[in-house]
C-alpha cells in the first residue's frame, strides 16, 4: 500500500513514523512535510489546502490511500476532492468536518444526540456582548466559533479579560461562542469512525497552557501523555457509548456521516463526562504519544476506516507501558515566535519535527512556534517522563522553552474524578 500524508507538523511526523513500521506500507509520501519527515518519506511542496494539487500529487505517486492531518484542508473539502477522484481518503467530508469548523454546528449535533456539554450562546453583534457576558461567569469561557488552531479560547475569572477577547474576535468579524465552565480533569479520546462503526484508541491528556502548573495563555498544546492511570475503563466505555456513538449516529441521520478520526475533548466532572469540543482529525500533541504505543499496523486501520470496512478489522493492540510527549517551543511562543535559531540534537529517536527548516549548509533551524515534539516511552508514566526529559536535555535551541510538569500530576496521584 502506498500512502500520501497531507500536513507538515509533528502530528504528521508521528503518522509517517507509524506508517514506516507497517510492513504492508510500501511507499510513504508527504506534502508538504518537514525536515524530519523527509528522512522517512518523499516530500513535495504542495498546497495542502488545494484539492486539485493534492489529487494531482496522489495520482503522481499512485497513492492507494491519502491521510489528511490538519483541520483546514478537511474543512475546505480536500477529502471530498480526493474521494471524487476515486482514491481512498482518511478524513471526513467538508460537511462532516463542520463538527470542528463550526462550534455552533457541533452544539446543535450534540443537542440532537442528547450529549452532555456546556451551556452556550453565540454572539455575533458587539451590541449584544455585555448582556450575554452577564449571563455567564464567575468563570468565563470565550471561544472563536471557527478554527483557531487551539489558541482562540480564553478561560478566565476576569470579566474584563473575557470581554476584551470577545471584542477582539468580533472586531475581526468572527462570531463568539460563550460557554459555561466545565469543571473536572480533561480527557482527549481519539476514535476511528466509519459511519456508525466506532473504534476508540487510547485516552490521553493534553496540557494546553504554556507554563508549568497550567499557567499562562492557551497554546496549541505543550505536551500530553497516555494512558491515564486515574481514568477507569468504565469511563472510557461511557464516553464511547454516551458521546461518540450518539454523535456518529446523528451525523449519519443528517446525511453527513463521519469518516476518519473523531477527537472528543471532554471534562470528567462529578456528573460524568461532558464534551468541551470535537475535532475532526488527530490532535496534536496527543497523537505523538498515542501512536508511540500502537502495536497494530496503522495502515490497515486507516485504510479500513477510509473504505468503510472498519467493522471487519481487529481492534487495535497496544504496547505495555506509557508514553509522554513534551513540546519544545521557540522563544516568545505563543506570541510571535523567534525563528532561524540553529537546533542541535534534533536527530534523536523519538524527536518529531514541527516548526523546523533546513538551511543550505544542512543545519536544522527553528521555523515556527512549536518546534519539536519529544516523545518518551517507559514501563510506566514516571519512566516515560524520565525518557522524554532526558532527550530534551540533549537538545539545544537558543531561547527554547518547555513545560517540566507534563504528566506529573498523574504520577503524583493528584488527579481525582
Amino acid at each position: 500500500m502506498r500512502v500520501l500524508v497531507i500536513g507538515s507538523g509533528a502530528r504528521e511526523h508521528a503518522l509517517v513514523t507509524a506508517l514506516s513500521r507497517d510492513s504492508a506500507v510500501t511507499g510513504i509520501y508527504c506534502a508538504p512535510g518537514n525536515t524530519g519527515i523527509s528522512r522517512l518519506a518523499k516530500t513535495y511542496p504542495v498546497d495542502a489546502s488545494s484539492g486539485d494539487e493534492v489529487v494531482a500529487l496522489a495520482r503522481k505517486v499512485e497513492a492507494d490511500l491519502v491521510v489528511i492531518g490538519p483541520e483546514v484542508p478537511l474543512v475546505l473539502g480536500v477529502a471530498d476532492a480526493v474521494r471524487s477522484a476515486g482514491i481512498a481518503c482518511f478524513g471526513p467530508s467538508a460537511a462532516a468536518a463542520r463538527i470542528e469548523g463550526s462550534k455552533a454546528f457541533a452544539k446543535d449535533v450534540m443537542s440532537a444526540a442528547g450529549v452532555r456539554t456546556a451551556h452556550s450562546e453565540i454572539v455575533d453583534n458587539p451590541a449584544n456582548l455585555d448582556a450575554a457576558l452577564d449571563r455567564f461567569g464567575p468563570t468565563w469561557v470565550v471561544k472563536d466559533d471557527g478554527l483557531a488552531a487551539g489558541k482562540g479560547v480564553v478561560v478566565t475569572a476576569d470579566r474584563l479579560v473575557a470581554r476584551d477577547h470577545a471584542a477582539e474576535l468580533l472586531e475581526r468579524g468572527h462570531p463568539v461562542l460563550l460557554e459555561s465552565f466545565l469543571d473536572g480533569p480533561e480527557v482527549s479520546l481519539f476514535v476511528l469512525v466509519d459511519g456508525e462503526t466506532v473504534v476508540p484508541l487510547l485516552p490521553a491528556q493534553d496540557h494546553k497552557r504554556v507554563g508549568d502548573g497550567d499557567t499562562g495563555p492557551n497554546t496549541g498544546g505543550m505536551g500530553a501523555y497516555t494512558p491515564l492511570p486515574w481514568l477507569p475503563e468504565s469511563v472510557v466505555t461511557a464516553i464511547v457509548d454516551d458521546v461518540v456513538r450518539p454523535v456518529a449516529t446523528e451525523m449519519v441521520a443528517r446525511g453527513c456521516p463521519f469518516s476518519g478520526l473523531l477527537y472528543a475533548g471532554l471534562a470528567i466532572g462529578a456528573e460524568g463526562p461532558a464534551v468541551v469540543e470535537f475535532n475532526c482529525r488527530f490532535g496534536d500533541p496527543e497523537t505523538q504519544a498515542v501512536l508511540a504505543l500502537l502495536d497494530s499496523p496503522i495502515g490497515e486501520l486507516l485504510h479500513a476506516t477510509a473504505t468503510g470496512t472498519l467493522d471487519s478489522v481487529a481492534p487495535p493492540q497496544w504496547h505495555e507501558g506509557a508514553a509522554v510527549v513534551v513540546v519544545l517551543a521557540a522563544e516568545n511562543y505563543p506570541g510571535r515566535p523567534r525563528t532561524g535559531d540553529v537546533i542541535s540534537g534534533a536527530e534523536l529517536d523519538g524527536v518529531l519535527h514541527a516548526g523546523t527548516d533546513q538551511r543550505a549548509d544542512g543545519a536544522v533551524v527553528s521555523a515556527g512556534g512549536r518546534v519539536l515534539s519529544v516523545v518518551g516511552v517507559g514501563a510506566d508514566l514516571d519512566g516515560a517522563r524520565t525518557d522524554a526529559y532526558d532527550k530534551l536535555g540533549a537538545i539545544k535551541l537558543p531561547g527554547g522553552h518547555y513545560r517540566t510538569d507534563i504528566g506529573l500530576a498523574a504520577v503524583e496521584d493528584r488527579i481525582k474524578i
